[in-house]
């Protein structure tokens, strides 16, 4: 019997699992973390949130096999600063096979495809093996198109992934959530039969020890970026690339991360001047690095969103309270947190300038 089949029989998988668990809730806990209810009801929803994504990437999804898209990250799965303008598939696969991606283009604005090897959110040490941009993609008049992924160079639209590849990550991102179509997307694994394999105790015990890795993992990570962030707290300096793309990052999109934290009677005034871009956009995170509630709360803005001035500048008000700006950023009942600045394709990269003044200020 294998070490996975015994493993699984005596029931010892789950009890790692169990353990696992557990002991991130040891992250949440930390002196280093807030310890109002707010953030710690939101650290401990972080975790289950972050356990149906490991079980749903690891075991529901794990088999490279048959890859399927799924949403890893959505409107309640959030991980690392997860971007609200963007709609994101991811699905498993494997260097040892090739795949097809057969998609339509629509109407979404921005969309590019990479190959990653294991610890995108997790470790944090993830390489990325490719990456295509649709504005490099032959599409067809009909907006049709056809993307091969392989090892090998091929003809056309071509992905590279290498031997270590482990995932697929697609991004979409919207300008204009109103009115802009995501791509159809589907992947298939190139060869004879693409059906899934029978589960096996193999499969069940690997994926619950990378489902447990991803969430302790990617709590610890993510706590350890909004420590550091803190030294700069209500500044938006120019994140590390290499670190960015370690865990998954756009090499098309510069990022400044941070911490903000406000009085009851403060604001965060944020002021730059966007260069050419494909687009941009600024948002308010939880401590725990997940982006705000936008569904419900304005907690983003966009190139597209955005009130600009006279000059092409742009400011942001960050505020509990509505202060009469179009360009207001609401708290949504927080006091601090992280925050994320995005160039997608700029032609420069201007840090943007932040004050804090009392609300009484704003004028």
């Amino acid at each position: 019997m294998s070490d996975s089949a015994e493993r699984i029989r005596t029931g010892k998988s789950w009890e790692e699992f169990c353990d696992t668990l557990k002991a991130a809730g040891q992250v949440i806990l930390s002196p280093d973390a807030p310890d109002d209810l707010l953030n710690r009801a939101e650290g401990f929803r972080y975790l289950s949130r972050l356990t149906r994504a490991g079980l749903e990437a690891f075991i529901e999804y794990a088999d490279p096999h048959a890859p399927e898209l799924h949403r890893p990250i959505h409107e309640t799965a959030k991980i690392g600063a997860d971007n609200p303008d963007n709609y994101y598939q991811t699905a498993q696969v494997s260097g040892a096979h090739e795949y097809r991606i057969v998609g339509r283009r629509n109407t979404i604005h921005y969309l590019d495809f990479a190959t990653q090897t294991a610890g995108v959110a997790s470790t944090g040490d993830s390489q990325q093996s490719g990456h295509l941009d649709a504005a490099d993609i032959e599409i067809a008049d009909d907006g049709s198109f056809e993307i091969v992924l392989s090892c090998d160079e091929k003809p056309g639209n071509w992905l590279r992934m290498a031997p270590e590849t482990t995932q697929l990550i697609v991004r979409q991102t919207y300008l204009d959530r109103e009115t802009e179509t995501p791509a159809d997307l589907r992947i298939e694994r190139i060869g004879d039969d693409k059906r899934p394999a029978p589960v096996t105790a193999e499969l069940v015990d690997q994926g619950l020890g990378q489902a447990a890795g991803l969430v302790i993992g990617c709590t610890n990570l993510f706590a350890g970026w909004a420590k550091g962030f803190q030294a700069h707290s209500n500044q938006l300096p120019k994140f590390d690339d290499s670190v960015s793309m370690g865990a998954g990052g756009d090499p098309n999109i510069c990022y400044y991360h941070s911490y903000w934290e406000l009085g009851p009677e403060e604001a965060l005034v944020i002021e730059v001047t966007p260069p050419e871009c494909r687009s941009w956009n600024f948002q308010l995170d939880n401590h725990w690095m997940e982006s705000l509630d936008y569904r419900y709360y304005r907690v983003t803005l966009n190139k597209h969103t955005a009130r600009y001035e006279s000059d092409g500048s742009v400011r942001i008000v960050v505020a509990h309270q509505d202060p009469g700006h179009p360009n207001w950023i609401e708290t949504a009942g927080h006091d601090r947190g992280t925050m994320c600045f995005r160039w997608i394709r700029a032609d420069e990269h201007p840090e943007p300038r932040c004050r804090v003044v009392k609300r009484s200020e704003l004028g």
